[in-house]
């Protein structure tokens, strides 16, 4: 039996490869109308995971405060609390 390569391997390999690795992404776009550009667009993105992105030195100072809260066994953003009290404790 022959190993096959199917397309959802592809897009795993590919994610694994830019969470690993990174990717930076850059477009430069002009809207215009009538002939006349009216907006223009220079964006760059950088992908990758946090393991990356902290060993190039980006988001070291969220990665620490982060580490800090958790630390302290402060709730994270996004679990629904504000200053560590839930919708119910506020009311």
């Amino acid at each position: 039996m022959k190993p096959r390569r199917t397309r959802e391997d592809a897009v795993v390999d590919l994610v694994d490869v830019i969470l690993r690795n990174g990717a930076v992404v850059e477009a430069d776009a002009i809207v215009s109308v009538a002939g006349v550009p009216l907006i223009g667009l220079k964006l760059r993105a950088a992908v990758a995971g946090m393991a990356a992105m902290t060993e190039y030195g980006m988001f070291e100072e969220w990665d620490a405060a982060r580490r800090r809260l958790a630390e302290a066994g402060a709730p994270e953003a996004g679990d629904g609390t504000v200053d560590g009290r839930s919708h119910d404790d506020r009311e």
